[in-house]
């Protein structure tokens, strides 16, 4: 027997929730729901210095709002430093970090098309307070088989090298976060957006470095303007509406590939989800961007 399936919805309180995260948020709902396992909900609020609370509380009450209710406490990560630090002594007693004293303009100067050029690899004289620590990478393949991209490969040393896992001011990484975070609530499936397919190898491998089983992955089409820019809050993505959450629901299901009946269109959310958890289709799901207008 399989075991059940435990998914989660994790977004960075740096903003009210936009359409694009709330496209991903009712994909992984009801990838979760259909088959009848557990969804979560995590606040990515790491950085202290974009994350703010009055966001997450905000990010909640707009997920009840649209009836996308979660199982189990929210996690949030800014409680979870000494997680995170026991994680990081793990790896530096196996010998896969080392300090690294770069500055953003020596990155700039001497990486190439965004790999780390490896400039304090080898460096002796650095200590690992007030720098950034560096997980050593290997020059092999990683592949994995994404459930709606397809087989994926990235060898880590050949394109992003090196990466960080602790920033020079302290604060842990997102990839350390993730992973760790992902393992310790026994998450087995992560359905996001594909715009973060091509950061799966950095977490694969840092899941083989800390022994942590890899869950399966899948990637939804990222929403894009009319101009091809992804919705984010660095793009300046509205808030998602909330006057209509049923209309705003039919509409996502859309885009999502599914054929919600004429008739829910202005159904509320209960009523919508109620047809659309056992008539998901992740076959459905299509690979590339939608547009949202």
């Amino acid at each position: 027997m399989p075991p059940v399936l435990r998914g989660r919805f994790a977004p960075s309180p740096t903003g009210p929730l936009h359409l694009g995260s709330l496209l991903t948020a009712l994909a992984s709902y009801l990838q979760a729901r259909n088959r009848g396992g557990s969804w979560l909900v995590r606040m990515e609020d790491i950085d202290p210095e974009r994350s703010r609370p009055g966001h997450a509380a905000d990010i909640l009450r707009t997920l009840e709002r649209f009836g996308l209710c979660w199982d189990e406490d929210v996690v949030y990560q800014s409680r979870r430093g000494e997680i995170y630090e026991a994680a990081l002594q793990r790896l530096g007693g196996s010998g896969l970090l080392y300090p690294c004293a770069c500055t953003r303009k020596q990155l700039e100067e001497g990486g190439a098309s965004g790999r780390y050029p490896n400039l304090c690899r080898d460096r002796t004289d650095l200590k690992p307070a007030g720098n950034a620590l560096r997980l050593r990478s290997e020059d092999r393949d990683l592949a994995f088989v994404d459930g709606i991209q397809g087989g994926q490969v990235k060898n880590l040393l050949r394109t992003s090298g090196d990466f960080v896992v602790r920033r020079r001011d302290g604060v842990h990484a997102y990839h350390l976060a993730v992973v760790v975070d992902d393992a310790a609530q026994g998450i087995n499936e992560i359905l996001r957006g594909a715009d973060l397919l091509d950061v799966t190898a950095e977490h694969l491998y840092l899941q083989d470095a800390l022994g942590f089983q890899h869950p399966a992955y899948l990637h939804v089409p990222v929403l894009v303007d009319a101009a091809g820019r992804k919705l984010s809050k660095q793009n300046g993505a509205a808030a998602v509406e909330t006057e209509q959450p049923g209309r705003v629901l039919f509409f996502l299901l859309e885009l999502l590939g599914q054929s919600p009946p004429l008739e829910l269109k202005d159904a509320p959310p209960g009523e919508l989800l109620a047809w659309a958890v056992p008539n998901w289709r992740i076959q459905a799901v299509p690979r590339v961007p939608a547009v949202a207008i």
